[in-house]
C-alpha cells in the first residue's frame, strides 16, 4: 500500500482546516507525482476511470448517444442529454455546438453500433477532451452504467509524471474523502510492478486551499 488511510485521513484534515472559509463548497483534490517512469511510453500511462464508493457529493454529467427504447431509457434514468444518431450529424456540422457538449459533460455512454459513427464524425472533438463515450450493448439498460458514472472520476496522465483527481468535497465526511481516494490510489497500485518506487509524491488541497504533503 502506497499510503495507509491514517495518514490520508490527517492531511485531508490538515488540507481542510488550512483552508479560508469561501462563499461556494470547494472540492478537495489529490495529485500524484510519478519517477522513475518514462510516460512517453504509452503502456506506462494510466487513463481509467474510477467509481468512488462515496461519489463526490455532486453527481457528474453524464450524456447518452442512443436511439429507440434505449434513448427513452436513457431519459428516464436521468441522463443529462440524450443524443440520438440524426444529432451526431448535426454536432459534426456544428463544432462549436459539439464542443459546448462536449465540454459540459463529464462523460457519455454510446450504444455499441453507433461508435463508430460517433469515432468518425465526433472524434476529433470528444478524444482530445478524454470524452469518447464507453460502450454499452445494444438494449440494454442504461441505467446501471449512468449511476456508476454519476459518482466516477476519470484519471489520465497522458506523457505527463502526475494527474490530478477530484476525491469529493469539504463537506463530505473525511473518512470517506479517504475512502475515496484510496480507491484511486489502488489505480496505481495495480498498475505497477512496484508502485512506491515510481510515486514520488502525493498532495491534498481544497479548490483554493495549500496542498498538503501525504506521502
Amino acid at each position: 500500500m502506497i499510503v495507509d488511510k491514517d495518514k490520508l485521513v490527517k492531511s485531508i484534515e490538515e488540507a481542510i482546516k488550512n483552508g479560508k472559509e469561501r462563499n461556494f463548497v470547494e472540492t478537495v483534490e489529490m495529485a500524484v507525482n510519478f519517477r522513475n517512469i518514462d510516460m512517453k511510453k504509452p503502456e506506462n500511462r494510466i487513463d481509467a476511470v474510477i467509481a468512488l464508493p462515496h461519489g463526490l457529493g455532486k453527481p457528474r454529467k453524464v450524456g447518452v448517444f442512443a436511439k429507440g427504447e434505449t434513448a427513452l431509457k436513457a431519459k428516464e434514468a436521468g441522463a443529462d442529454v440524450v443524443i440520438t444518431p440524426e444529432e451526431i450529424d448535426e454536432l459534426a456540422k456544428n463544432k462549436r455546438q459539439g464542443k459546448k457538449l462536449a465540454n459540459s459533460m463529464d462523460f457519455f455512454i454510446a450504444e455499441a453500433p453507433l461508435m463508430p459513427d460517433i469515432g468518425r464524425k465526433l472524434g476529433p472533438i470528444l478524444g482530445p477532451r478524454g470524452k469518447i463515450p464507453q460502450p454499452i450493448p445494444p438494449l440494454s439498460d442504461p441505467k446501471p452504467f449512468i449511476e456508476r458514472l454519476r459518482n466516477s472520476v476519470r484519471v489520465r496522465t497522458r506523457d505527463k509524471m502526475t494527474f490530478h483527481a477530484p476525491i469529493g468535497r469539504k463537506d463530505m465526511d473525511v473518512e470517506k474523502l479517504a475512502d475515496n481516494a484510496l480507491e484511486i490510489l489502488k489505480v496505481v497500485e495495480n498498475k505497477y510492478d512496484n508502485p512506491s518506487q515510481v510515486v514520488k509524491s502525493i498532495y491534498v488541497k481544497t479548490t483554493m486551499g495549500p496542498a498538503v504533503r501525504v506521502v
